[in-house]
């Protein structure tokens, strides 16, 4: 594999939670062609053909770990006991719609989860580098046109939205108390910085509720894709694009530890802004086959129908930027869910990896 990040990685005993989701897969599979030692701290996976149980990536880690991010306790004895030098936190319960279900524990999970993983980086020395992955729905969304900025206020209308939003706060005030830029080198060595992505697909997502598996569901059952919110605008990219975003920043942050421990947006381009059915419809031309039907309802539970990020600062401060256009990222996600029933899904994986890379 092509290591864009120049031998970083080989070595760096890199903690990731969530990493028998859809996004940690995808980054522990990354992180282990790059020769880290990834431990691994989750839940189990969704589904049995989720990415992390097909690639197999969970034996090849130096650590495949079931645990609730929400003990704070046994997440403490797991730092203490691998004691790693940089960490990803990914794990939460993602979806909107279930928020509506579990309020209480999408709060559990996301903010208390959070707090967990900041106190349990704060208990131990080896810590240099913590990325906590929140999302682009931690703004306060009043449906606006233009992109929201690192600065714009938090909020959600939604429980997982509003959880986010105050993840954020939180993360925010640990920097402020305990990780703070003005006190490194004397109170702590950390450098903590959030990260929020726009909405990220590729191969290996299974989640109810989200659109490319549910289209993937249909197609495969021979079935009408039933479209919800189909004026619905989002910022689709591939899920390598925010990664590459997350493994480039923690490598500023281990080289120049107060100079880049602060919010990053990490969204596609203003073209890969499409409609919910746009997207579905692209899926249906790369299969060949597919019929949508819109199924909006008025009272349906509140979703938002219009969220953008605006990428400048780590375009200008980072130099990263999305690689893939839409119709690009929508090929390559499709790729893999041609591909995985038939194919080595660990080699599929690295295959679209070095694709991306190049």
């Amino acid at each position: 594999m092509i290591d864009v990040f120049n031998n970083f990685y080989k070595g760096k005993r890199v903690l990731v939670t969530g990493h028998t989701g859809f996004k940690g897969s995808w980054l522990s599979i990354w992180l282990h062609e790059l020769g880290a030692e990834i431990v691994g701290v989750a839940l189990d996976p969704f589904t049995e053909r989720d990415n992390f149980v097909l690639s197999g990536i969970g034996k090849k880690m130096v650590a495949d770990i079931r645990a609730d991010i929400r003990d704070g306790q046994k997440i403490k004895e797991i730092f203490a006991l691998y004691q790693p030098e940089i960490v990803f936190h990914l794990a939460a319960q993602p979806l909107v719609r279930l928020s509506y279900e579990q309020p209480v524990e999408t709060y559990e999970t996301n903010v208390m989860g959070t707090i967990n993983i900041m106190e349990a980086i704060r208990a131990i020395k080896s810590v240099k580098v913590g990325v906590m992955v929140t999302t682009d729905k931690c703004y306060d969304n009043n449906e606006q046109l233009e992109g929201y900025v690192e600065t714009d206020p938090f909020g959600g209308y939604d429980p997982y939205s509003s959880s986010k939003g105050a993840c954020e706060i939180a993360i925010q005030s640990w920097r402020h108390s305990f990780f703070n830029p003005a006190d490194y080198g004397n109170r702590h060595t950390v450098s903590l910085a959030s990260v929020r992505a726009g909405n990220v697909i590729g191969g290996g997502d299974w989640a109810k509720d989200r659109l490319i598996p549910d289209c993937i569901r249909a197609l495969e059952a021979t079935k009408v894709i039933d479209i919800r919110s189909p004026k619905a605008i989002r910022p689709w990219e591939h899920v390598l694009e925010p990664l590459s975003g997350y493994m480039f920043l923690a490598q500023k942050m281990w080289d120049d530890p107060t100079s880049y421990c602060e919010g990053w947006n990490f969204g596609p381009e203003a073209e890969s802004v499409l409609t919910v059915w746009e997207v579905a419809t692209a899926i249906i031309e790369n299969f060949g086959f597919g019929e949508l039907k819109d199924v909006s309802n008025s009272n349906a539970l509140h979703e938002a129908m219009l969220l953008m990020l605006n990428i400048n600062k780590a375009k200008t401060r980072l130099g990263w930027k999305p690689k893939l256009n839409a119709k690009e990222c929508i090929a390559l996600t499709s790729d893999w869910y041609k591909r995985y029933k038939t194919e080595n899904v660990y080699n599929l994986c690295v295959e679209e990896i070095n694709k991306f890379i190049e």
